[in-house]
């Protein structure tokens, strides 16, 4: 016989404890122990930053909770956040509310994280705290480590970009946060970096970058960068940039400098795709003895038939270039651009060679250039034809797919 619900949700009263509904296998109740221990703390490292008088505010435990669960479940942002949290008994349970306990308001968030959470540093020690407990578990092995980084869009219109030298900073309306910031970031950077001018610049959030990474669409955009532990795909470190290739890579250093200086690990080995190829960037892993497992960025391959850099063997003894002819290029020690050297082959050389048109046939004689850490860019290309290169770059890949 089929059966009919009765039921009509008018009973007043229930038996109903929140604790008894959440299963023994799921996710948040077997991460709340770990989560329990990292928050700890938390309370008494943010106390100079409430005040001893007045209401009480929204426990900064619960709101650091319900990030964790919009980390753990994809939710992007703090309104469906609030919603989810209202609706979903689990989530309750995880931030310690019971089911009429009333949810924060998804304002709560930004109010804090641009007043007491930014100035305490307060995400700061909790991810540290996170990565110390994957520590102690024998998660994280610290010998080989993959970096990469994603784009994210910013919260600024991609049609109102505008040159530099177009925006007046000191007008009132640009006396923002945003503008204070990028400022300040102008006075720290380092003079000796050579980097060219931003194309455009957004008014409302100028510390972002114009890229067209993210899926071709031109658009202002960050960098996040991540730090991973091979074993087990453990984030060690993050850190947010403009989306630029130059500042992802700078971003790589300063990971790999703070891991070492906060949990005193410091890789054997470095995985990571090609826009981490530069010369200056291997010379500095391979002074520091961590071994680059990175494809080497090369613009001197040719596709027009002509001779590559590869077909000019290079002569550490004396320094040269010789050419698929035997002739010799030099160069003058110029250093263009900050990294490149220049190697000539003589005119007269050139004039009389019989490969002339299939080495430099619009141009009077032929120039090949030379990365002044070139040395550095060639121990890479022999990493790569090891088989730890290889196992490295697929665990790497699929960490990155995680």
């Amino acid at each position: 016989m089929m059966g009919r619900q009765t039921g009509d949700q008018s009973q007043l009263f229930y038996l109903f404890n929140l604790e008894e509904r959440i299963p023994a296998g799921h996710l948040l109740r077997r991460i709340n122990p770990v989560v329990t221990g990292v928050l700890a703390g938390l309370r008494e490292k943010l106390a100079p930053f409430y005040s001893e008088i007045g209401r009480p505010s929204i426990d900064p435990e619960l709101m650091i909770r319900m990030l964790i669960v919009g980390y753990c479940y994809g939710i992007r942002f703090e309104r469906r956040l609030c919603e989810e949290v209202e609706l979903h008994l689990a989530y309750r349970w995880f931030c310690r509310l019971d089911l009429d306990d009333k949810v924060p308001d998804h304002s709560t968030f930004s109010v804090n994280r641009h007043g007491r959470f930014r100035h305490s540093d307060i995400f700061c020690h909790v991810f540290e705290a996170v990565v110390r407990a994957c520590m102690n578990a024998g998660l994280v092995k610290g010998e080989g480590f993959a970096v990469d980084a994603s784009v994210m869009e910013a919260d600024a219109s991609r049609y109102h970009g505008k040159a530099p030298d177009e925006i007046d900073w000191s007008e009132p309306k640009r006396q923002t946060r945003a503008a204070a910031e990028f400022l300040a970031g102008l006075d720290d950077e380092d003079p000796d970096a050579n980097r060219k001018p931003p194309k455009l610049i957004s008014p409302t959030d100028p510390c972002s970058a114009w890229t067209a990474k993210a899926n071709k669409r031109v658009q202002f955009g960050y960098g996040l960068n991540y730090l991973i532990d091979i074993e087990n795909a453990v984030i060690v470190d993050v850190e947010a940039t403009p989306a630029r290739t130059y500042d992802e890579v700078e971003a790589t250093k300063t990971m790999l400098d703070r891991t070492k200086r906060r949990f005193d690990l410091k890789p054997k080995r470095l995985a990571a795709d090609t826009a981490y190829g530069t010369g200056r960037f291997l010379g500095w892993l391979v002074g520091r003895r961590i071994v680059p497992h990175i494809p080497v960025r090369d613009a001197s391959e040719r596709d027009d038939g002509t001779f590559s850099r590869a077909d000019f063997r290079w002569n550490r003894q004396r320094g040269v270039y010789i050419c698929p002819n035997d002739k010799i290029l030099h160069t003058t020690g110029t250093v263009h651009d900050g990294s490149t050297l220049r190697y000539r082959a003589s005119k007269f050389d050139c004039d009389v060679c019989a490969l002339k048109m299939q080495c430099c046939p619009n141009m009077p004689a032929r120039q090949v250039p030379r990365d002044i850490q070139e040395q550095d860019r060639e121990e890479a290309r022999r990493n790569k034809r090891k088989k730890a290169y290889k196992k490295e770059r697929d665990e790497g890949k699929r960490d990155e797919r995680r």
